[in-house]
């Protein structure tokens, strides 16, 4: 049946809550591993995921990363800080500055040219996944991804970045979901707020790149995505302009890559 409205459905915040404890617990005894570690970036995403598997596995099972450069926001780095201590976790803190500019230095690329600036961001995104597997390999842990279902519908993350994840306890909540369910379980509304920002270089936010922003975006995700509507009528019920409904679709088709594993030729069996 065809919706009036597209707005985000009203979450059973408790039993969400619950099913997302049952599943990281399941994923890390199916994997027989020993507990999970997450980066920390101050962001509700981040936020939310971590609060979960604390809840699922315990503080003692969780190891928490900030990984912060030199364009990170100081109140950033104090935000993941603060919910790390109100959790009890272990965390650890790794400037990535300088590991960064070793690859931008080799590479001798240009980072005052902006043809260069999203290769180089995503040098950042994957030194910080690099990071995040080592100390899982050395304590047999499995690294947290981050990202929600906005994001990874139109492609908006680094592919073997904060893409390269063992498991998405999140990743089915629109982000509008992500704040809504942040506040329930207690994430201060400084943080279930924020803006996103993935900070991959100076002053770098989340508009800045997505076609529009996420109390929009999620509607016309919807539309497209779970109802299965044509743009046309995404764009009626919605009144979302057509250009930005084409421009979802786009990023959807081109990001079609980083969400499936790499094409391969599939073995022929000789008889």
């Amino acid at each position: 049946m065809e919706p009036e409205r597209l707005d985000v459905p009203r979450l059973n915040f408790q039993g969400t809550v619950d099913e997302i404890i049952r599943f990281i617990k399941k994923v890390v005894t199916d994997a027989k591993a020993q507990g999970v570690v997450i980066g920390l970036s101050g962001g509700v995403d981040s936020s939310l995921a971590g609060a979960l598997c604390v809840k699922a596995l315990g503080k003692e099972r969780i190891l928490g990363i900030s990984m912060p450069t030199l364009f990170t926001p100081k109140q950033d780095v104090e935000d993941a800080s603060l919910l790390a201590k109100k959790w009890g976790i272990r965390t650890l803190l790794i400037n990535i500055q300088n590991i960064s500019e070793e690859f931008v230095s080799s590479l001798k690329c240009n980072a005052t040219d902006l043809k260069y600036r999203t290769a180089i961001g995503n040098i950042y995104a994957r030194v910080r996944m690099i990071i995040l597997y080592y100390y899982a390999n050395i304590s047999n842990y499995l690294v947290v991804g981050t990202g929600d279902r906005s994001e990874e519908l139109i492609g908006f993350f680094t592919k073997y970045g904060d893409g390269g994840a063992d498991f998405l306890p999140i990743a089915h909540l629109y982000k509008t979901e992500v704040r809504k369910l942040a506040k329930y379980i207690g994430i201060p509304e400084k943080i279930s707020n924020k803006p996103s920002s993935p900070q991959l270089y100076p002053g770098h936010k989340a508009i800045d790149e997505i076609p529009i922003d996420y109390d929009q975006l999620d509607k016309a995700l919807i539309g497209l995505f779970d109802y299965k509507l044509s743009p046309k009528r995404v764009h009626e019920i919605t009144t979302i302009s057509m250009d930005a409904i084409n421009k979802i679709i786009k990023r959807f088709e081109t990001s079609k890559h980083k969400r499936s594993y790499p094409p391969m030729l599939a073995r022929q069996m000789k008889t």
